[in-house]
């Protein structure tokens, strides 16, 4: 038995006293069987959205899609969705069916969903309902549509995404009639909201499977980011390299920590690879510049794609820096943090961990010099070290009598470059003698 939260066994109960059959329906259900708890609950039942909101009489309730069945009744404090039970008509615009039908039978309504995984209805009273095997596809690991994946596709493009997301987040396979059908289709994906896209992308990159679904649904991914393709294939000549630059980003991905913006800067880090590719006297690829060219190209796909100012700029300047060195001394450390913030500054080592680790094997190991950078740093922050120009002892103010405005900046840059050497210089005194040098 199922258990279900208080909320969901009321409304169910309330429906079912009025006479109408209801059931947990979708996600819910199968994140129940595999162990986890659900982020929320749907709700199908046979009772018309008018009879819904009859029987919830005494609730607030709101007309989320009234004219597709659903009207969301908020119990306990949380927010349900009820969907009565409905048959969908065509979908035309390869998104939204045209028109809907509401029937009596829960069967007709989970054989329109798109997955087996996701068409298992459950009630205390009659228990599971599972006519497509998808309890048994759970088990299994497996991702498949249900009926047609062809038809499924066609109806909804979007579901194209959801499978790839649902192999990366669930660490499932994906059956090999869905799996050809999504590559047949892929194409009808150019039609969907960008804002949809990059909503299933950000699940796919932080899915545990995200290494295998990127090398097998790559052609997915490049009809909305196109320049990837040229990736796909381009070999990288020297002994450093194991990989193509394609093989050695998805696996970067997946060597990173499971944060967003880390995998998007992963994704798109070697987008300047193809364009700035040459070879050396000893016959080695080179890739002069392509940090610089990557970070231009990422922040032209990330808006494209509408992704959020944050993730945008954030991600353009990590692909931009992404090659930087790790410091090798303490003064290095502070001028990194000075250039880029704490914040930046451990994304970067975390960066670098993942871009060797996708080398051959004898140049992967930096753990010495990842060590180094990071005890230094914390031995900046403990101490408290300067850094930053709002850490010097002086001000502006403090020096315009010594100086033409316009030199000012430059002066308090070069006191602080004079401080991140000797910090223990870092007072008022030491620093306005220091200025009259300049």
């Amino acid at each position: 038995m199922i258990q279900l939260p208080s909320s969901i066994e009321r409304i169910l109960d309330y429906l079912n006293n009025a006479g109408y059959k209801a059931y947990a329906v979708g996600g819910c259900v199968r994140d129940t069987f595999m162990g986890k708890t659900p982020h929320d609950w749907d709700i199908t039942t046979e009772a018309s959205p008018e009879q819904i909101k009859e029987v919830f009489s005494d609730f607030r309730t709101i007309d989320t899609g009234i004219k597709h069945g659903t009207v969301t009744v908020i119990c306990e404090h949380t927010p349900v969705e009820i969907t009565t039970f409905r048959i969908d008509g065509e979908y035309t615009d390869n998104r939204h069916p045209d028109s809907v039908k509401f029937t009596k039978d829960v069967k007709e309504d989970l054989a329109r969903r798109d997955f087996t995984v996701n068409a298992i209805a459950y009630n205390p009273q009659e228990g599971v309902i599972d006519p497509f095997g998808g309890i048994e596809d759970i088990k299994k690991g497996i991702i498949r549509c249900v009926g047609s994946p062809d038809k499924r596709f066609n109806e909804d493009a979007l579901r194209i995404l959801r499978a790839i997301r649902f192999a990366s987040t669930l660490g499932f396979e994906i059956e090999k009639t869905t799996s050809e059908s999504i590559i047949q289709n892929e194409n009808l994906i150019s039609g969907i909201a960008v804002e949809r896209i990059s909503a299933e992308l950000i699940k796919l990159l932080t899915g545990k499977n995200v290494h295998h679904v990127l090398l097998n649904y790559k052609s997915v991914l490049a009809v909305f980011i196109p320049e990837l393709k040229m990736q796909f294939g381009f070999k990288q000549y020297g002994k450093k390299h194991a990989y193509d630059v394609w093989g050695h980003t998805a696996l970067t991905v997946a060597n990173i920590e499971n944060d967003p913006i880390l995998r998007l800067t992963m994704l798109l880090h070697d987008t300047g690879k193809v364009a700035t590719h040459a070879l050396n006297e000893q016959g080695n690829s080179t890739f002069k510049n392509h940090a610089a060219v990557g970070g231009v190209i990422a922040e032209n796909i990330l808006r494209r794609l509408k992704m959020s100012n944050e993730y945008i700029r954030t991600v353009s300047y990590l692909v931009s820096i992404h090659d930087k060195d790790v410091p090798e001394t303490k003064i290095q450390v502070k001028k990194y943090l000075r250039d880029m913030g704490e914040e930046n500054f451990i994304r970067l080592m975390k960066i670098r961990r993942a871009d060797r680790s996708a080398l051959s094997k004898e140049f992967r190991d930096i753990s010495a010099e990842l060590a180094f950078a990071y005890s230094a740093f914390s031995e900046v922050i403990t101490n408290n070290e300067p850094y930053t120009l709002s850490q010097l002892t002086i001000k502006g103010s403090d020096i315009k009598k010594m100086f033409r405005p316009e030199e000012i900046g430059e002066k308090l840059n070069a006191l602080l470059d004079f401080v991140i050497r000797e910090p223990e210089h870092n007072n008022k005194q030491d620093l306005l003698e220091k200025a009259k040098t300049y």
